[in-house]
């Protein structure tokens, strides 16, 4: 009879654990995620996450704590600054910025393998400051420098371009222990502003920027592809293969006029290290699934209701929940 019961508490435990088990991964950070480099620089693993969460203020950056709530900051989370030369040695060494103009911020925390890349661009007291950059450029740009498995939240306490808070996401990986390949940040900050002009002609398409970032990530991989096979692509075979990406995604009549800045960054691309790497491919297949038909500024809906009020009651009810379940599972050995 004891044997009957054990069975049947065993058989209620194994479904109890099957029901709550996507609710709770969701809340999990996994560390120790980071990927190896091999010796063997041609096809190098390139692409990597982080083992914490940060926080990367600009320097310029005023109303901190508000900016502390709107990112998602808690206690466990690494705090730094991004200055001008911060900027000068990740994105653009002959800039003569100041930190004063380093205003946009950033959160990055690490997410589940295979998750990729996700971002949300955050309004800061009802008003969308960063007013050039989308979610989805920041997210394939991100993959295309060597971030994957993140959630990146952006925002600023005054409107700015929003091209500085890439600076914030590189100085969060330096910090981890992760040194990006220059060549990689390089051409990957060149696609930032090559995509500018077409996702501005298209601004009344709230999703252009996806399809337009989905084609160029699906170009990239293509290329990685062939790199992978021994070959080596041409400027030519890369237009070819961006144009049809775009056909694809129904927008190279849109894109047709602002091609030739995309291609030269692709070209770029396809001369840094990141694009033999062995592991790139699989990764920007996540980040493609996340930027493809995502519109707006949110792309990391399940994140923010888990962060919201209502999400961590629903977390705390689901604990609570938990607790009496297993005290009732103690109760027949007692």
């Amino acid at each position: 009879m004891r044997s009957k019961k054990l069975s049947t508490i065993l058989l209620a435990t194994t479904l109890t654990m099957a029901l709550v088990a996507t609710p709770v991964s969701q809340v999990v950070v996994h560390a120790d995620q980071q990927t190896t480099t091999s010796s063997n620089s041609a096809s190098a693993t390139q692409t990597h996450t982080i083992n914490k969460s940060y926080v990367v203020y600009g320097a310029g950056a005023a109303d901190k704590s508000e900016l502390s709530n709107i990112l998602g900051v808690s206690d466990d989370f690494t705090t730094l600054t991004a200055t001008a030369s911060d900027y000068q040695k990740y994105i653009n060494p002959n800039d003569s910025t100041t930190n004063a103009a380093m205003v946009s911020s950033v959160s990055i925390v690490p997410t589940d393998p295979g998750s990729g890349v996700k971002v949300n661009v955050k309004k800061f007291n009802g008003q969308s400051n960063i007013t050039k950059v989308t979610a989805q450029q920041y997210a394939m740009v991100a993959q295309m420098a060597g971030v994957t498995d993140v959630t990146i939240t952006v925002s600023a306490n005054r409107p700015v371009s929003g091209e500085s808070a890439l600076t914030g996401v590189y100085k969060a990986l330096n910090e981890d222990g992760i040194n990006l390949n220059s060549q990689n940040t390089q051409s990957a900050n060149q696609m930032l502003g090559a995509t500018n002009k077409a996702i501005d002609a298209n601004k009344d398409d709230s999703s252009y920027p996806g399809k337009l970032m989905a084609a160029v990530g699906d170009t990239t991989k293509q290329i990685n592809k062939q790199k992978r096979q021994g070959d080596q692509p041409t400027q030519v075979q890369i237009e070819a293969t961006l144009n049809q990406n775009l056909k694809k995604q129904n927008i190279y009549n849109e894109t047709k006029n602002y091609t030739t800045t995309i291609v030269n960054a692709l070209v770029q691309f396809n001369n840094a290290p990141i694009s033999s790497s062995k592991d790139y491919s699989s990764h920007v297949s996540d980040t493609i699934n996340n930027v493809k038909n995502s519109t707006g500024d949110m792309m990391n809906k399940a994140k923010q209701f888990l962060n919201s009020k209502d999400g961590q009651a629903a977390q705390q009810q689901a604990h609570s929940w938990w607790d009496r379940f297993v005290n009732w599972i103690q109760g027949f050995f007692n």
